[in-house]
């Protein structure tokens, strides 16, 4: 069995736990993905924006509903759940529509703002319009790098395609938490 061939039987439902858990890294793999032709580029992108929304509703749910869970508890004690509900308070509609997008508050975030007065029918709005749009953006950046990929090394196998753009993300997403870092922890002396 050939790794397209484990990717074409089971690529969708892989793709949808890894956006919802991981993030971004998925979500560029898939466009990648799409690109080698092994999943199609429409179906990729609905799948990773259902596993991101999905994923972001639970999280929201789970502030909302099980405030005295310790995974919510502990959740709640990260440095970024303070700057999470400081950032929505500024701007509600705004930061719950981006959080998705700023490194660091993917899982604090919806738990955040499950414990503040948005309403559940607002946040799932809003919600299904982030996860769409982060989706297309991070889904067409795989694309592109793939081929890109393709046109500086030609037509490689999928699973040579697959780890020079593992490791392109993985620069990305490292480059990505030093800024978030740098830009939203206290400085230290």
């Amino acid at each position: 069995m050939t790794i397209e061939t484990l990717v074409a039987q089971y690529g969708l439902p892989a793709i949808f736990l890894g956006a919802g858990l991981e993030g971004e890294t998925v979500a560029i793999l898939a466009g990648v993905i799409a690109h080698s032709g092994t999943l199609g580029f429409w179906p990729t992108l609905v799948t990773v924006a259902l596993g991101s929304f999905v994923a972001d509703q639970i999280f929201f749910l789970c502030g909302r509903f099980f405030r005295q869970a310790r995974f919510v508890r502990r959740v709640s004690q990260r440095p970024f759940f303070a700057k999470a509900l400081a950032a929505f308070e500024k701007r509600p509609v705004l930061f719950t529509f981006g959080f998705r997008f700023i490194y660091g508050f993917r899982t604090v975030s919806p738990i955040a703002i499950g414990t503040t007065q948005l309403s559940t029918a607002r946040f799932l709005l809003i919600n299904a319009l982030a996860a769409a749009t982060w989706a297309l953006v991070f889904v067409s950046a795989g694309y592109w790098f793939g081929n890109g990929i393709e046109a500086a090394f030609g037509q490689l196998r999928l699973h040579h395609r697959l780890l020079a753009c593992l490791a392109g993300a993985a620069l990305f997403v490292a480059m990505l938490a030093v800024w978030t870092r740098r830009r939203w922890m206290p400085k230290r002396l």
